[in-house]
């Protein structure tokens, strides 16, 4: 397929043929990237501020076997993850050592979210509350990889219960996109209206910087979609994240 691909450099090229688009946005800022697109189907390689960069927006099938013949020709060195539109994994396995596949949602927002009751608890946290961030993370989030000292992340949001923080989330803005990541609720707290308190929040605050905000959600968590959904964030692109050896 890379005998047929128009080659792309830099981010102007990437996003003009990928379309402007918030995930495209985010995904090349600050990265030094080439592209390959064949037909709709564009891939992107670099090396960004945090590690390596391989992603692709359009048709699934092309950007997997734009990956394939990218790790063919050993230009994938280095990289761990590839993130492409929603993918069977069987179309990578029989080419690429995979490793672990998430399935997700990125959501976008272009409007204000309602307003909602509690969401005048939310409150802007500061290293004083980073040990309380990481406990609850702990307990209720485990799995997650936005953790305080992670340098994508600007700042962190939270809710106190009888002065125990019960609700966290970061801001992980990036491309002129408002990003909401690491949105947690401690477990005995859940079903009180505090995750969605603390996303109206936050969405609200990162409107007054960002004509969109922005955020990432498991695909087979339809609780959590249904939310999101109500909150405005309507538009969506369904991605696969695919870790490779």
């Amino acid at each position: 397929m890379l005998d047929r691909a128009n080659r792309l450099d830099g981010r102007a090229a990437v996003l003009a043929a990928a379309g402007d688009n918030p995930y495209t946005r985010m995904t090349t800022e600050g990265v030094a990237i080439t592209g390959y697109q064949v037909e709709g189907t564009v891939a992107w390689l670099g090396q960004g501020p945090f590690g390596p960069v391989a992603c692709a927006v359009g048709d699934a099938d092309q950007a997997a076997h734009l990956f394939i013949d990218l790790a063919a020709e050993d230009r994938l060195d280095g990289i761990r993850w590839l993130h492409l539109p929603r993918v069977d994994g069987r179309t990578l396995a029989p080419h690429l050592r995979l490793v672990h596949q998430d399935d997700w949602d990125f959501r976008w927002a272009q409007a204000p979210p309602p307003r909602v009751a509690g969401e005048e608890r939310v409150m802007r946290l500061d290293a004083r509350h980073e040990d309380e961030i990481s406990a609850l993370l702990d307990g209720a989030f485990p799995e997650t990889t936005t953790r305080p000292g992670d340098p994508r992340v600007h700042g962190w949001y939270g809710i106190f219960e009888d002065g125990r923080l019960v609700a966290t989330g970061a801001d992980r803005s990036r491309g002129g996109v408002g990003f909401l990541a690491g949105i947690t609720v401690a477990p005995g707290w859940r079903g009180r209206g505090l995750g969605t308190a603390l996303t109206t929040a936050m969405t609200r605050q990162l409107r007054t910087a960002y004509e969109v905000v922005a955020l990432g959600v498991m695909s087979d968590n339809t609780g959590a979609t249904r939310l999101y959904r109500r909150l405005g964030f309507t538009r969506s692109l369904a991605r696969s994240s695919v870790a490779i050896r």
